[in-house]
């Protein structure tokens, strides 16, 4: 019953989330396929790409609520145990996404933990850059943001199903990392694409590269620099993607 309890409630605040998202901000997510909503049914996993803020969750205005759903009752999704560990930050996403669960940042038993959990019945979601952008367009290390390889690691624990590509635009224009309140009355840009993972798979084994992890990394990272959206971050930098 508890399971039951914490899915209902997760569902009812990413409804309360998605509201508020069509109430106070603009902007329509784009497609880049030919397949859209009606395939997000077949979704088994979820790739979020530029990651910038912890107010992404507004981006669930452009799911329909069928995939709303789906997400409460079914996704697991690695979060940093640092920032679980926060008063405020760490309840609201349990609560969320109760299918939240806690990783160190190295390769160690909590990842193999996360990885335990990924099947073709749920829908695994990840943030592959694991840490956020900052304003300078740098992570808070001041290193260039790229992907890392727990795609690889899932994708090899998948034989079918959809990939669903989330190319956020960024959210330095609504909350930026350090920020606590987030600015209204913003756009929001996404740019979506489904692909059949069996399909992708078989693409990646014909690319150059010494090992499936290495072509997923290049891929995530030629992704990451062309299929976004462009932006505009706070210094007035603009970065362009094709």
């Amino acid at each position: 019953m508890s399971s039951k309890i914490n899915k209902l409630l997760s569902f009812l605040m990413m409804a309360k989330v998605k509201l508020v998202s069509h109430l106070f901000y603009r902007g329509r997510p784009n497609w880049m396929s030919e397949e859209k909503e009606e395939a997000l049914k077949d979704v088994r996993l979820l790739v979020f790409l530029n990651h910038t803020s912890l107010f992404e969750p507004l981006f669930i205005r452009f799911a329909p609520w069928n995939f709303v759903w789906d997400i409460a009752h079914k996704v697991v999704v690695p979060g940093a145990d640092v920032t679980l560990k926060r008063p405020m930050a760490g309840k609201v996403l349990k609560t969320l996404l109760p299918g939240c669960i806690p990783i160190t940042r190295k390769p160690d038993e909590s990842w193999q933990h996360f990885l335990s959990h990924v099947s073709h019945d749920v829908i695994t979601a990840i943030l592959p850059e694991g840490r956020m952008m900052r304003r300078d367009g740098l992570d808070k290390h001041g290193k260039p943001m790229t992907v890392r390889g727990g795609v690889a690691e899932i994708l090899q624990r998948l034989k079918h199903g959809k990939m669903l590509f989330v190319y956020s635009g960024g959210l330095h224009h609504v909350q930026a990392p350090g920020e606590r309140l987030p600015r209204l009355f913003k756009t929001l840009k996404a740019n979506l694409e489904i692909v059949e993972i069996a399909q992708y798979k078989a693409y990646l084994h014909n690319l150059a590269g010494e090992s499936f992890k290495d072509k997923v990394v290049a891929d995530m990272n030629r992704r990451l620099k062309e299929c976004v959206p462009s932006t505009v971050y706070p210094n007035n930098t603009l970065v362009h993607h094709k």
